[in-house]
């Protein structure tokens, strides 16, 4: 009897697995629009809209409680970068996790600017449209750090503090391999033109890449391939400034992490940063590549909460980032 029951269930089992996989190759959009939204729900993050006055519409997450904590994807990627290290976060703060205006399921506008000053003044709009007025903890990756560092640049006495995961702007670090080839061009690998495209860049941009099925990745690889036009064009506005020399002193408490096996941004920068920001600490993950909210959030979660620990009682007294 024992022996039949668990000959039924395996067999339930197949079935449902056998069909989850026709599912995943018959119809890849609705599956990965399915699997998103289950992700994020899991993470207890809803997905809302707003248009600003100037008529720009956001798409962003939203959850949790407490204290604001506004978190920019990096170029190319999108609000649903921060679903895995957002329950480790949603008890101590109310997440904003944005698409960036440009990308995603943001406005696209081939006329807009789209340099990181610009864009942060969007994101404050963003804020004070939603209610949020007072200081917020910005938080960034790559693309993201940069514009976190703008917004602490324009809006210093309303940012609470600064979380750069492997940030752009310390461009006087020594170029990566992949950033030596993107100015070589001429195909430039930030720019998505297959779904073999998306796979390699993303091979280069974590140690640990989380697997994606196939026909989701092309789902995804799609979206960015439609986007490229404009990419071009996001990617000429982002390095116009001199980021290092504007914010050369900026006071923010700066929690600054880079994975050590970083293949897009090299390392060095985390103590480029470290230098020009006085009141910054730290912390470097080994064995962790470009993304280090994707590839542990659990650990890079930690990180955030220690330093935040420590902004109470002054930030200089506070545990060492990445530290037990």
């Amino acid at each position: 009897m024992l022996r039949r029951l668990l000959r039924i269930l395996l067999v339930i089992v197949l079935v449902t697995v056998g069909g989850l996989i026709a599912f995943l190759y018959l119809a890849p959009e609705t599956f990965t629009r399915l699997a998103v939204a289950a992700e994020r729900s899991r993470a207890g993050l809803v997905r809302k809209e707003i248009v600003l006055p100037d008529g720009l519409r956001y798409a962003y997450l939203e959850g949790g409680q407490g204290e604001p904590l506004l978190l920019l994807h990096g170029f190319g990627a999108n609000k649903d970068n921060f679903i895995r290290i957002a329950p480790y976060l949603t008890a101590r703060y109310r997440l904003i996790v944005p698409d960036h205006i440009g990308f995603a399921e943001s406005s696209h506008n081939a006329q807009a600017g789209y340099g990181p000053d610009i864009q942060a003044e969007r994101l404050h709009a963003l804020l004070l449209a939603l209610g949020i007025r007072g200081k917020v903890h910005v938080g960034g990756n790559s693309m993201g750090g940069l514009i976190a560092l703008h917004y602490g640049l324009h809006y210093p006495q309303d940012t609470a503090s600064l979380w750069l995961l492997d940030p752009a702007g310390a461009t006087s670090a020594p170029p990566t391999e992949f950033l030596k080839a993107v100015a070589a061009g001429p195909k430039n690998p930030l720019l998505v033109g297959s779904t073999e495209d998306l796979a390699y860049l993303l091979s280069q941009a974590a140690s640990k890449p989380p697997f994606i099925p196939r026909p989701m990745l092309a789902v995804f690889a799609q979206e960015r391939i439609a986007n490229q036009a404009l990419e071009k064009k996001i990617l000429a506005d982002l390095f116009k400034d001199r980021t290092e020399q504007r914010i050369a002193g900026m006071a923010l408490p700066t929690l600054i992490v880079w994975g050590d096996e970083d293949r897009l941004l090299a390392p060095a920068g985390a103590e480029i940063l470290h230098r020009l920001l006085p009141n910054s600490q730290v912390a470097m993950m080994p064995d962790i590549g470009h993304m280090p909210m994707i590839e542990d959030p659990a650990a890079t979660a930690a990180d955030f909460l220690r330093f935040a620990s420590g902004l109470n009682s002054g930030l200089k007294d506070a545990p060492a980032a990445g530290t037990p």
